[in-house]
């Protein structure tokens, strides 16, 4: 799912490229640490130079994900741009442990590849520096600069240290997600998932204790893992509680309708004498569109009371097979951001799923699991 205020760049190899405003940040911060660093504005500009070579390497490292991804029927919708590194939106993970453990690589290995050409590179020019002179002091003792070979040797270390970074045997970094393929091959994606995640925290906790004490950097890139991988653990944890139920296990039959033509004032009537947040759009059980609160709300704001639904509804908008996987419903509910959705059997509604029915659902299952469990 694109990010908000997110400028379009174009497409690679089919896939939509964004920058987010706040990569901006980072340009002009670059080109004011440079900048002030030497007086200098050609130094300032090689800075930001500097940090648009770092990004091309980074989405390289997206597709390298995303196209591996693309091996598997996974499609991959777009890749942001963050300050702090890409994100490229799968529709999914794949779920079988080779397939996410190639996926998960294939990022890496990308930034690896970039490494050795690199090397080579700076080994054939003379531009490579041996550890020993890198150990007599810091990098402006031996002269390194960001220009000349010097930039492209400063380019080979940050793709090392970004295959060392990703690595991380911890969530959301690859190394999580290959952490867990590699467990999945002797157990269930569930039981993977929740060590992997543990082991992440551990490390988490790791971070920001050292950070403290070294360099405080540690510490958010701890509660970065820590908040990721807990994450991880509690989508698949809903995931693997939504079991192999379907969508008429949670179907939602009891529901109303309202026409595109009736007002907006209407339809807030409607909401406030019904538990519902959500309503069909249309007439003779033909839906034409779907009205949320959120709708409702942003039109009484444009259109006042005397608007009408057909100017706010959503005319797009998903429709379900009541013999749908729970599970598959609500990660397309996470992954696509809808919310509420008509439900069809043999070409005829048979009633609507929202997501707050899912999650009551799996409170139900897990106090039911809960009690078995105190019982058995």
């Amino acid at each position: 799912m694109k990010l908000t205020w997110s400028l379009y760049l174009g497409k690679i190899a089919g896939i939509k490229l964004f920058v987010h405003w706040t990569f901006w940040i980072l340009v002009v911060w670059i080109f004011i640490m440079h900048y002030q660093a030497s007086n200098s504005v050609s130094d300032g500009l090689i800075g930001v130079l500097f940090i648009f070579a770092l990004f091309l390497c980074v989405v390289l490292h997206e597709l390298g994900h995303s196209l591996t991804a693309r091996r598997f029927d996974i499609q991959t919708k777009n890749i942001t741009l963050l300050p702090i590194g890409g994100m490229a939106s799968l529709e999914m993970m794949p779920e079988k442990p080779r397939q996410e453990l190639l996926v998960a690589a294939a990022g890496p290995l990308v930034n690896v590849v970039i490494a050795f050409i690199l090397y080579v590179y700076l080994k054939s020019t003379g531009g490579m520096y041996t550890l020993s002179e890198l150990a007599e002091g810091d990098a402006a003792a031996v002269g390194i600069t960001m220009s000349g070979s010097d930039f492209l040797f400063n380019l080979y270390v940050v793709n090392i240290a970004l295959v060392l970074f990703n690595l991380i045997p911890a969530f959301p970094m690859d190394g999580g997600r290959m952490l867990r393929a590699l467990l999945a091959y002797r157990m269930d994606r569930g039981k993977a998932t929740m060590i992997a995640a543990r082991i992440g925290q551990f490390l988490a906790i790791a971070f920001v204790f050292f950070g403290f004490f070294n360099n405080f950097w540690l510490v958010f890139i701890g509660l970065f893992i820590f908040l990721g991988a807990g994450g991880e653990a509690a989508y698949e944890a809903t995931r693997s509680a939504l079991g192999n139920y379907r969508v008429k296990d949670v179907l939602i039959t009891k529901y109303s309708w309202i026409t595109p033509d009736s007002s907006l004032g209407h339809a807030v009537q409607l909401l406030l004498d019904s538990q519902e947040q959500a309503f069909l759009v249309g007439e003779d059980n033909i839906v034409t569109g779907v009205l949320t609160r959120n709708n409702i709300i942003k039109g009484l704001d444009q259109f006042g009371k005397s608007g009408h639904v057909r100017d706010v509804m959503l005319k797009e908008f998903p429709k379900l097979d009541i013999e749908t996987e729970l599970k598959e419903v609500y990660r397309k509910m996470t992954t696509e951001g809808f919310e509420f959705a008509p439900v069809y059997q043999n070409g005829h509604i048979a009633g609507v799923l929202d997501r707050e029915n899912i999650s009551e659902f799996i409170m139900v299952e897990s106090a039911n699991k809960t009690n078995q469990m105190r019982f058995s």
